[in-house]
């Protein structure tokens, strides 16, 4: 689905008071991101902000709902990413409110992500091992 560039427009425009933010495309849609952090995806004409389990209640609350795709196999995937609340789509300080709380969002996850591996382990360092060799050479021969 394409995203509209008028409707990209509006949003840098609303989202304007929470400092600068990057554009980039990807699968059709567009990724915002500040200092790297991915925040918010643009499907079509909708914006949604990054969500954990702690911040799912508000959006909810909110009357929002969150990003779902039909994959391959015909079920829905859903994404931690929540729309926009309606009441915060023409509000500036209200849409900026909603996207510093994914932006949080997106350091929390970042951070959690350096301390536990992908396993949900603490990661440790492995010692490194030195190479068996498995043939006889004349290194062998004192």
């Amino acid at each position: 689905m394409a995203v509209d560039p008028g409707f990209l427009d509006h949003v840098t425009d609303l989202l304007s008071d929470l400092g600068p933010v990057q554009v980039k495309r990807m699968f059709g849609g567009v990724g915002l991101y500040q200092s790297d952090l991915m925040f918010a995806l643009i499907f079509g004409d909708s914006l949604y902000l990054k969500a954990d389990k702690q911040t799912e209640a508000q959006f909810e609350a909110a009357g929002s709902s969150p990003f779902t795709f039909e994959m391959k196999d015909g079920r829905t995937g859903i994404l931690h990413y929540w729309r926009l609340p309606e009441e915060a789509g023409d509000d500036r300080a209200a849409a900026c409110r909603w996207a510093r709380l994914a932006v949080e969002t997106a350091i929390k996850a970042r951070l959690k992500g350096k301390a536990v591996g992908k396993s949900g382990a603490k990661s440790k360092a492995k010692a490194r091992k030195e190479p068996e060799l498995l043939i006889d050479g004349p290194w062998d021969d004192d």
